[in-house]
C-alpha cells in the first residue's frame, strides 16, 4: 500500500512539473522584431504562483504567474536596435534569439494583402533581390473560433531573403522594403489576412454589441461550437443547392463525368469567366464544369493547347475524357497541352473538376484567356455558358464569412498583448454589395482595433479598392464598387487614417492586380511623411468644393502637390460626369485650370452634381498631381446609391 501511495506521489509530481512549463505564444519568438519607444509586453502561461522572469538587453523583471496560470511582464521601451537574446525562465528556461526592436505593422485584409511576393508583377526579380535582414515577417495560420483565442494556430518569424520573401505578403513587404531603405529602421510586419473576407469577421462581438446599427445583429449569433455550427451550415447550403438544381450525387456517377458522351443536358448552368459565388452564393467543396466546342477537320489528332485563365482553387482537366493538366494553385494562369489523337472532328468536350477550399471559387480572369488554340492557330472562345455540377460539399469546417467576429477571435485577439506602430489594411470587395452599410462597419471595426490593442489612436492605413469591372458598374445603372470606394473615402473622418488611391493600377478583369510594388509604394508615402518625417506628398488630389458658373462647374481640390497633372499624351481629361436636377448623368468635357478643375456637358445647361472616377472600372480616369498621385474617386451628390437598404446577415 505505501509503495501505491509512493507511486501515486511520484506521478503526481512528475504531472506538476509537465504542467509547470513555462509557455508563449507563437508570436514571441526568435527573429522577432519588437516595437520601438513603446513598452514591450512579455506574457505566456504558467503554473499557478510560479516564478517567471524575463530578461532582454540590460533589463530583467520577475513575475508570479496567476490563479489561472497566466503572466504578463512588460519591460521599458527600447530604441531601435538588435540582435538581442530574450531569456524567460521559470521552472524551465526559453532562450529566444536574433531579435530586433524597430517598427512593427499588422498587415491585414482579404486576398490582395493576402497575396504573395511570388505572385507580384515582376516576381522572380524581386525575390532574388530580397535580401533585407532586418525585415522579418510573422505569418498567422488561418483559424476560425466563435470565442476570443489566447494564441494563433501556428505561425512563426522569418527573416527576409531570396529563400523566404515569396512568401510574404506583397503589398505588406514592399510597403516595409520602401521604410526601410528610407529609414533603416528593423521593420516587421504580422501577416494576419484571409481572401474573399468580410469586415464583420474581423470585429469583436463587443463592437457590435455597442453599435446601433448591429447590436439586433449580434444579439441572434447563436451559443453554439464550430462543429454544430458547421453541421448547421452544411444544411442549410444542401436545401439551397437543391433549390437550384444542383445535388451531391453517387460516387459512381461522377466517375463519368469527365467522359466526351456524358449528357450534362439536365446541369444547370453559369456563365465562364466568374467566381460561382455570383451564381450559387458561398460554396466550398468540389464542383465540375463542361463545355462542348468545335474543331475542324484540319486540326482534328493535332496537338492543341487548352487556356483556362485562372482557377480558384485547384483543377483537374479533362479533354475527350482524357486528362490533360492539374494545377494546385488558386491565382496561376492554366494552359495545358492537349497531346496529340485527343481531338476529334467535330464535337469535343473540356470537364474540369474544380476543388475550392475557402473563398472564392470558379474559373475566373479575363476572356481572351479562356481558349482553345489549335496547331493552325486558330482560336476557339470558351467564354460563355458551362454546366455545372457540385461532386461534394466541404465538410467539418464554416467559412469565415459564415458568423461575424471569427477572425477577430482566432487571427487577431491573440495579438493584442503586442506593441505596434500601426495597421495596414486592403479589403472591401467582400463588402461591396453592402457598400453603404461599410460606412459603419468600417470604422466600427478601426475603433474596435485600436480599443483592443489598447495602445492609442495608432495609424491604420489602408487601400481603396482599386479598378475592377465587377457588373459594369456605372452612373446610369449604380456601381456597388464606387459605392464602397466612397464609403472608404469617409472613413478618413477618423484620427490618424490614410488611404492609397490605386484605381489607375488595377485590372479590368482581374480583381488581384498583380502591380503591387506601388499599393506599398503609396502606404509607405504615408508613413514615412506622417510618422517618420520624411516631408513629401503622400496622396493625390482630394475633391474639396464645387461651384457652379452658368453651365460649368468649378471643382477645386486640396492634396495637389506641385499641381495638377492630367495623363494623357493629347491632354484629354476623363472620369468626370455632370447631371442636372433630373439626375441623369452625362459624360463631360473636363480641363485644368490652375489647380482646379472645370467641367462642363452641352446636354447638361444647368448642372446641379459631379462625379469623377464613378465606376466599378474607372480605368480612364487620369487627373493626378505632378507627383503622380492619382485623384480620389468623389461624387458631389448625396443620391441614393443601390446598396443603401443592404444589411449584413448571417443567416
Amino acid at each position: 500500500m505505501k509503495a501505491i501511495n509512493f507511486l501515486l506521489l511520484l506521478f503526481a509530481l512528475q504531472c506538476n512539473i509537465c504542467f509547470a512549463q513555462v509557455r508563449l505564444p507563437k508570436l514571441l519568438a526568435s527573429n522577432m522584431v519588437l516595437q520601438r519607444e513603446k513598452p514591450i509586453n512579455i506574457w505566456g502561461w504558467a503554473s499557478v504562483g510560479e516564478k517567471v522572469t524575463v530578461t532582454f538587453h540590460q533589463q530583467t523583471k520577475s513575475i508570479k504567474a496567476d490563479k489561472s496560470g497566466k503572466w504578463m511582464i512588460s519591460l521599458a521601451s527600447e530604441n531601435a536596435g538588435g540582435p538581442y537574446t530574450m531569456i524567460i525562465k521559470g521552472k524551465n528556461t526559453i532562450t529566444l534569439d536574433n531579435i530586433l526592436v524597430g517598427e512593427v505593422w499588422v498587415c491585414s485584409g482579404q486576398s490582395n494583402m493576402e497575396w504573395h511576393v511570388r505572385e507580384a508583377k515582376d516576381a522572380a526579380n524581386e525575390i532574388q533581390n530580397a535580401n533585407y535582414p532586418h525585415i522579418r515577417q510573422f505569418e498567422v495560420r488561418k483559424s476560425i473560433s466563435l470565442k476570443p483565442q489566447e494564441d494563433v494556430k501556428d505561425g512563426d518569424w522569418k527573416i527576409c531573403s531570396p529563400q523566404t520573401a515569396g512568401g510574404f505578403t506583397a503589398v505588406g513587404y514592399f510597403f516595409a522594403r520602401e521604410v526601410y531603405e528610407k529609414t533603416k529602421i528593423p521593420i516587421g510586419i504580422i501577416n494576419t489576412s484571409w481572401g474573399a473576407t468580410q469586415s464583420e469577421t474581423w470585429t469583436s462581438r463587443e463592437a457590435f454589441e455597442n453599435s446601433d446599427e448591429f447590436k439586433a445583429m449580434i444579439s441572434q449569433l447563436p451559443n453554439i461550437d464550430l462543429e454544430q455550427a458547421a453541421r448547421q451550415s452544411k444544411e442549410k447550403l444542401s436545401q439551397r443547392l437543391e433549390g437550384i438544381g444542383l445535388r451531391v450525387p453517387d460516387p459512381k456517377e461522377v466517375s463519368h463525368w469527365m467522359e466526351p458522351d456524358f449528357n450534362d443536358v439536365a446541369w444547370p448552368s453559369m456563365k465562364i469567366p466568374q467566381g460561382w459565388e455570383k451564381v450559387i452564393g458561398e460554396v466550398d467543396g468540389v464542383i465540375w464544369f463542361r463545355k462542348e466546342f468545335q474543331i475542324s477537320k484540319d486540326d482534328a489528332s493535332k496537338a492543341a493547347t487548352l487556356e483556362l485563365s485562372t482557377i480558384d482553387d485547384n483543377d483537374e482537366t479533362f479533354v475527350n475524357g482524357v486528362k490533360i493538366g492539374a494545377t494546385n494553385a488558386w491565382n496561376v494562369k492554366r494552359a495545358y497541352l492537349i497531346p496529340p489523337s485527343i481531338l476529334k472532328e467535330g464535337k469535343n468536350s473540356v470537364a474540369v473538376r474544380i476543388v475550392d477550399t475557402g473563398g472564392g471559387g470558379g474559373i475566373y480572369g479575363e476572356e481572351k484567356d479562356i481558349r482553345v488554340i489549335t496547331q493552325s492557330q486558330q482560336v476557339i472562345s470558351l467564354v460563355g455558358d458551362w454546366h455545372f455540377m457540385v461532386e461534394s460539399l466541404q465538410d467539418g469546417t464554416i467559412s469565415p464569412n459564415s458568423y461575424p467576429t471569427l477572425l477577430f477571435n482566432a487571427m487577431l485577439n491573440p495579438l493584442l498583448n503586442y506593441g505596434i506602430r500601426g495597421a495596414l489594411w486592403y479589403q472591401g470587395e467582400a463588402n461591396a454589395v453592402r457598400a453603404f452599410q461599410y460606412r459603419k462597419a468600417f470604422p466600427l471595426m478601426i475603433q474596435d482595433w485600436r480599443n483592443h490593442f489598447k495602445q492609442g489612436e495608432f495609424p491604420f492605413y489602408f487601400v481603396q479598392l482599386s479598378s475592377y469591372n465587377e457588373n459594369n458598374g456605372n452612373s446610369q445603372k449604380g456601381s456597388t464598387w464606387a459605392e464602397l470606394r466612397e464609403a472608404q473615402t469617409m472613413t478618413l473622418s477618423l484620427a490618424n487614417t490614410g488611404m492609397a488611391v490605386t484605381t489607375d493600377i488595377g485590372e479590368a478583369n482581374d480583381i488581384h492586380p498583380r502591380n503591387k510594388q506601388d499599393v506599398g509604394k503609396r502606404l509607405a508615402a504615408m508613413a514615412l511623411n506622417r510618422i517618420y518625417k520624411i516631408n513629401q506628398v503622400d496622396g493625390g488630389p482630394t475633391f474639396q468644393s464645387m461651384k457652379v458658373e452658368g453651365n460649368k462647374v468649378r471643382i477645386s481640390f486640396t492634396q495637389t502637390g506641385t499641381g495638377l497633372l492630367v495623363k494623357d499624351k493629347y491632354g484629354y481629361l476623363k472620369g468626370f460626369e455632370v447631371a442636372g436636377s433630373d439626375q441623369k448623368f452625362y459624360f463631360a468635357k473636363a480641363w485644368t485650370e490652375g489647380n482646379d478643375v472645370i467641367v462642363s456637358c452641352d446636354a447638361v445647361t444647368q448642372p446641379v452634381a459631379v462625379r469623377f472616377a464613378w465606376a466599378d472600372n474607372p480605368e480612364d480616369a487620369n487627373l493626378f498631381n505632378n507627383e503622380g498621385f492619382p485623384a480620389v474617386p468623389f461624387r458631389t451628390d448625396t443620391w441614393k446609391g443601390i446598396t443603401d437598404e443592404k444589411k449584413f446577415s448571417f443567416d
